[in-house]
């Protein structure tokens, strides 16, 4: 789960939840158009969105390379299982509660 100030304006959200996955375990069909980004920690992030709605459908972060990042909502799945690790906490709204048992990074 990622609490940055960029990812709650890209998102509309509060944080940004995402899924990760190794490149080669990931399929990509259809087209999608793409917008770069820094991020906060100074890393870019290359986000690839629908181009009929322009919801982000997937996106990968130079500083993990090799790895597929998915938004959690792209899945539309309420049962879509809980985070694992959390960053960004410093800049989290004070009423979000984390799971318990969640590891959490800088």
């Amino acid at each position: 789960m990622c609490h940055c100030l960029a990812c709650q304006k890209r998102t509309g959200s509060v944080f940004g939840v995402q899924a990760r996955w190794p490149a080669e375990r990931v399929r990509i069909e259809g087209t999608a158009q793409e917008w770069m980004r820094v991020g906060d920690s100074g890393g870019k992030i290359t986000f690839r969105f629908c181009p009929t709605c322009a919801a982000i459908v997937y996106y990968d972060i130079d500083q993990m390379p090799g790895v597929i990042a998915v938004p959690v909502g792209a899945f539309a799945d309420p049962s879509f299982g809980a985070p694992v690790f959390s960053v960004y906490e410093a800049r989290k709204h004070p009423w979000v509660q984390l799971p318990d048992g969640i590891e959490h990074m800088d």
